[in-house]
């Protein structure tokens, strides 16, 4: 691996082999999404607490301050939106350039397996491998489902993991799931667990993070389910305990809770 692949990746996953990313990319086909319509603002009491943002060159130019940021991955992929036909319908939207200029630490690429152009999204991971390779730049495959959240199972999202890493991706961003021991071991790169819809309890959130954990997640890629809580500097702490600190749910949850009650 060079230097500047194993460089970025050290930005990107920290000493103990873990990592908390923070997206806030979420407007590529939402637009002004509930507490994201200042992205700025909404994540700057939490950049502390996570160790990459996962964002778009809009808004990292627009909201993200360049003297006081996290490493960045750069989200590549889109061209759709929840009122066209198919979020599956995605294609590169940023050039390589564009990359290099904005001094990404990764790029962001969604694959949809099983959708209509599941084809057309393993293409665009493996041409932006192939362009991000040659400079050194490790590439996220993001498994993602579109509006079919009952694909997220262990047998669909170990396939969609597995090929993700065929084609290249450095790290691959999937679903918690039961049985996720079965999604890690059949991956062999790093997988980061995203949060999906917002969970009804903290608990609930702090549940999963921690099974995927114990299963062989190196950390996690969660937004909505920490800037959407009422607490989220609560939650973002409590969050890293469990990925950086080894927390369990409990413990995790008993430190939500002691911190909020200081607010």
């Amino acid at each position: 691996m060079d230097w500047g692949m194993k460089n970025r990746l050290a930005q990107l996953i920290q000493p103990d082999g873990h990592c908390f990313f923070m997206p806030i990319d979420h407007g590529y086909f939402q637009g002004p999404t509930r507490n994201l319509e200042k992205p700025g603002e909404t994540v700057a009491p939490l950049l502390p607490y996570c160790d990459a943002l996962f964002v778009t060159r809009g808004v990292l130019r627009a909201s993200i301050d360049p003297a006081n940021a996290k490493p960045i991955i750069l989200r590549v992929s889109g061209g759709t939106s929840m009122v066209g036909k198919d979020l599956a319908h995605e294609a590169i939207t940023t050039s390589i350039q564009e990359v290099l200029r904005l001094n990404a630490a990764a790029v962001g690429v969604s694959i949809f397996l099983g959708s209509d152009y599941e084809h057309d999204s393993l293409l665009n991971l493996a041409r932006m491998v192939n362009e991000c390779e040659e400079y050194g730049i490790p590439v996220m495959a993001v498994t993602a489902v579109g509006k079919e959240l009952e694909k997220r199972e262990a047998r669909y999202l170990a396939l969609c993991c597995r090929i993700a890493a065929e084609l290249g991706a450095r790290v691959v961003k999937t679903y918690w799931c039961e049985e996720f021991d079965k999604v890690v071991n059949g991956c062999p790169v790093p997988v980061v667990m995203a949060g999906g819809p917002k969970c009804e309890t903290e608990l609930e959130v702090f549940r999963f993070v921690y099974d995927g954990m114990q299963r062989g997640a190196i950390g996690i890629n969660l937004g909505r389910n920490v800037w959407q809580n009422p607490h989220p500097v609560a939650m973002a702490r409590a969050l890293r305990a469990i990925v950086h600190e080894n927390a369990t749910a409990d413990a995790a949850f008993d430190l939500f809770h002691t911190l909020t009650r200081g607010e």
